[in-house]
């Protein structure tokens, strides 16, 4: 089932998840119907509180984008050709290597794409769907996606990471997505 995803400014998008246990009630259903979501919405990544589930959950397929690189692009990355896997209760262990930009955008604040800066290196630990434990490192795109849907579970969102003067610039903008003043072509539900 296609569930809708929240708008930038539902008070979800800043709460810091919740662990969960096996025994989570219909949790296979509410993966499958993160992977239908975020597929219908064209995402690489989504977390639970984007689907208004305040619980330390997500799903990545950076697989997407490696089958969409430009032919300057191929072979860029050292983590191709992606991953596609789902993160339970996931913990920071370490972040290594520099910080490195890439053009970001996420579900919740739709048509907004901004460089963000993120480590070459995460180490993870976490849960799969059928809550094995992990301890992993994840480096490239993949990496990067982990970061960005790591920060959900923790509240943050990418474009905390912008300096103030850019966040003053787009205020009108993300002001306009709380309000549900915004065209997508996937469900979305909206604080106001």
């Amino acid at each position: 089932m296609i569930l809708p995803i929240v708008a930038y400014g539902a008070s979800v998008l800043r709460t810091k998840g919740q662990e969960i246990q096996a025994d989570y009630p219909e949790l296979e259903k509410l993966i499958e119907d993160m992977w239908e979501t975020m597929y219908e919405s064209s995402g690489v990544g989504l977390a639970a509180p984007q689907i208004n589930r305040p619980i330390r959950l997500f799903v990545i397929d950076s697989t997407q984008i490696f089958n969409n690189l430009e032919d300057d692009e191929q072979g860029k990355y050292p983590d191709a050709p992606g991953l596609k896997e789902v993160f339970i209760n996931a913990r920071i262990i370490a972040l290594n290597g520099e910080p490195w930009p890439y053009t970001e955008g996420c579900l919740s604040i739709p048509k907004i794409r901004e460089e963000i800066f993120r480590n070459e290196e995460v180490t993870l630990a976490y849960e799969d769907a059928q809550f094995v434990h992990h301890t992993k490192t994840f480096n490239g795109l993949t990496g990067r996606v982990i970061l960005h849907e790591y920060d959900h579970i923790e509240g943050k969102l990418f474009i905390d990471y912008l300096k103030p003067l850019k966040k003053k610039l787009l205020k009108g903008k993300l002001d306009d997505i709380s309000k549900g003043k915004i065209t997508v072509d996937y469900k979305m539900s909206f604080a106001n």
